[in-house]
């Protein structure tokens, strides 16, 4: 199986795109820690949440999560 790097991933997409967690929070209609707790491996996005982040970063869902 396929080790998952979503939080790397996000983190890289997030900042390519110039934005802040603060402002993807807002975005996605979530609290900046929950941004931040993802990037920390903390937690993952569920299933709609995660087909906004790619809706908003042009990205598919394997591209993403892998």
């Amino acid at each position: 199986m396929k080790e998952v790097h979503f939080a790397e991933n996000l983190k890289m997409l997030r900042n390519s795109a110039g934005m802040t967690q603060r402002q993807l929070a807002k975005l996605l209609e979530v609290d900046q820690r929950t941004i931040s707790a993802w990037e920390k491996q903390v937690c993952e996005p569920g299933f709609e949440l995660l087909a906004k982040l790619c809706e908003i970063f042009d990205e598919t869902f394997d591209g993403i999560l892998s």
